[in-house]
């Protein structure tokens, strides 16, 4: 655990300010509803490691997973678009301005690389594809959303960091100067470049890079430009805090949601894919992105569960969903690819 990439717990400044946060009690974060990581009944932690170890075959793509290879520097800077690279990593063009939200591109989820290795054909982007980033966003801390390979490499073409209550800390133990990261903590508003605005609300998730969980915060994010409104959804399960953002922020031209990595065994901390469509319906948004599914095996159901599990109920529910490869470019109001390129 004294490895640098582990990254170091808050103290000092970081510290005061989390103590000043009513999210904070008793010494770690907390969620708005009562919230167990893995439920009590759910047996062994032992019992869930032999799970994993024998996992399903279908778990993993049969073949290469295809995609398409835009470039990410010739974006139309009139138009506000995106592009997913598989699981929770994504860049957005928007008033002419680039912004990416929890990259990881090492390859793995995994903080010493030795598990969770991303599927293949679901790497082709690398650090050198990208511009300069105005404005980097990490929901939290996770391995799968917090990649200190990714973010070293990329530290040289970052202008700003913004993040949740804490995370800042590891940051600046990885050198990052202070004057460029901007912490949230829940309904805090900030103009972060001229015409645009991001504000941090809550996800039901929990963090931590070790031993002890909630030393910093977990969010999720409302992008706002004067035209176009976007929900960043990070890590979840689903509760009222959905229906209640979408009443002050909506309605959301887009909402980038998890739909995978889910077991009923932590379902009050990651959603399943039928739930993903209600909080669609809740932040009252116009279309949905599903994601946190393509890319890694962080649990037991097939790859591809997650999406066809979220388009039955789409259809049912009458919820637009937008299905891009990775590298497939999403544009708001003209462009949303549909492809059901996974089969």
């Amino acid at each position: 655990m004294t490895l640098k990439k582990f990254g170091r717990k808050p103290s000092g400044a970081h510290l005061q300010k989390i103590y000043q946060s009513p999210n904070y009690k008793d010494g770690s974060f907390k969620n708005l509803s009562p919230t167990e990581v893995m439920a009590a009944e759910s047996g062994s932690m032992f019992k869930t490691l032999m799970e994993f170890m024998n996992k399903p075959k279908n778990t993993v793509p049969p073949s290469r997973l295809p995609s398409i290879k835009t470039e990410l520097k010739n974006l139309k800077s009139d138009k506000t678009a995106l592009v997913w690279f598989g699981h929770s990593s994504y860049f957005i063009s928007m008033e002419g301005k680039t912004i990416l939200v929890d990259p990881v591109f090492s390859g793995s989820a995994s903080p010493l690389g030795l598990g969770f290795k991303s599927f293949d054909g679901s790497d082709v982007y690398k650090v050198e594809d990208f511009p300069e980033i105005d404005v980097l966003i990490l929901t939290h801390d996770h391995y799968d959303h917090l990649d200190y390979d990714t973010i070293l490499k990329l530290k040289p073409k970052i202008k700003h960091i913004c993040t949740s209550l804490g995370v800042g800390s590891h940051l600046s133990y990885w050198g990052f100067d202070a004057s460029i990261i901007r912490e949230f903590d829940w309904w805090e508003t900030d103009d972060i470049i001229n015409g645009i605005s991001l504000t941090a609300a809550p996800a039901r998730h929990f963090s931590g890079r070790g031993i002890k969980r909630g030393q910093t915060l977990w969010s999720s994010f409302i992008l706002k430009s004067n035209d176009w409104s976007i929900y960043i959804g990070a890590d979840s399960g689903y509760d009222s805090h959905f229906k209640e953002i979408g009443e002050k922020f909506g309605p959301f031209d887009l909402a980038i949601l998890e739909a995978g990595q889910y077991n009923v065994k932590w379902s009050a901390i990651h959603m399943m894919p039928e739930e993903t469509v209600q909080a669609t319906i809740d932040l009252n948004a116009k279309v949905l992105l599903p994601v946190h599914w393509g890319k890694f095996t962080l649990a037991l159901h097939a790859w591809d569960e997650p999406i066809e599990r979220v388009l039955l109920r789409a259809e049912k529910l009458n919820v637009k969903v937008s299905t891009p490869l990775i590298g497939e470019k999403v544009v708001l109001g003209e462009s949303y690819p549909n492809k059901k390129w996974w089969r």
